[in-house]
C-alpha cells in the first residue's frame, strides 16, 4: 500500500510541477501587504531537539518538503545545499522536512548519503495540515525575515529561479 501512495504523490507531484508553475518558470513573490504569517511548528530534529519556525525568526527560510523516495526532491537537493551555503551568512536557511513515513530510519541515512548540511527535521500530519495539507512534492515555502509566506513553489523548479527569489528576500526590508 506504501508503494502505491508514493507513487501516486510522485506522480501528483510532477504533474502538480507542470501545471502550477508559470509559463516563465519564475517564483512571484507576494506584496509584503498579502503575505500571511507562516504557521509556527514544532518539530524534532534527528537528535530529538525540538525545532520551532520562530528559532530563525530574522533570517530568510526556504521550508523544503521533501522524502526520500520523491525523485524531484532528489534533484533539488544539491544545489539547495550550495544556496545554502552561498547565501547563509547574508541570512538564509534552508530547512528540510522529510515526510517519510518511516522516519528517521530512511531519512538519516540519506542525509548522510547525499551530504545534507542544512537542517533537517522529520515533518508530520500536523505541519503538513498547517501548510496546507501538503500532498505534493517537493513543495518549498519561502518565509521571509518577518516570517510571512513570501512565496510558495510546487515541484523541483530552477535553481535560478529560487537563487533569485532568495536574494530578493534577503535584500528585502529588515
Amino acid at each position: 500500500m506504501k508503494s502505491i501512495l508514493r507513487k501516486s504523490l510522485a506522480l501528483c507531484g510532477l504533474l502538480a510541477m507542470f501545471l502550477a508553475l508559470p509559463a516563465s518558470g519564475a517564483i512571484k513573490l507576494k506584496r509584503d501587504g498579502n503575505r500571511k504569517r507562516a504557521p509556527e511548528f514544532q518539530l524534532k530534529d534527528a537528535q530529538g531537539k525540538t525545532v520551532h519556525l520562530s528559532d530563525y525568526a530574522g533570517q530568510v527560510v526556504v521550508l523544503d518538503f521533501w522524502a526520500t523516495w520523491c525523485g524531484p526532491c532528489k534533484g533539488t537537493i544539491p544545489w539547495l545545499i550550495e544556496l545554502s551555503e552561498k547565501y547563509r551568512s547574508a541570512g538564509l536557511t534552508v530547512v528540510g522536512i522529510s515526510m517519510d513515513e518511516d522516519g528517521w530510519q530512511v531519512v538519516t541515512p540519506f542525509v548522510e548519503k547525499m551530504h545534507i548540511t542544512y537542517p533537517i527535521l522529520l515533518g508530520n500530519k500536523r505541519a503538513a495540515y498547517l501548510y496546507g495539507d501538503v500532498e505534493s512534492l517537493p513543495l518549498a515555502f519561502f518565509v521571509d525575515r518577518n516570517q510571512h509566506v513570501a512565496a510558495i513553489h510546487v515541484g523541483a523548479g530552477r535553481r535560478s529561479d529560487f537563487e533569485k527569489t532568495i536574494k530578493r528576500l534577503l535584500d528585502g526590508p529588515r
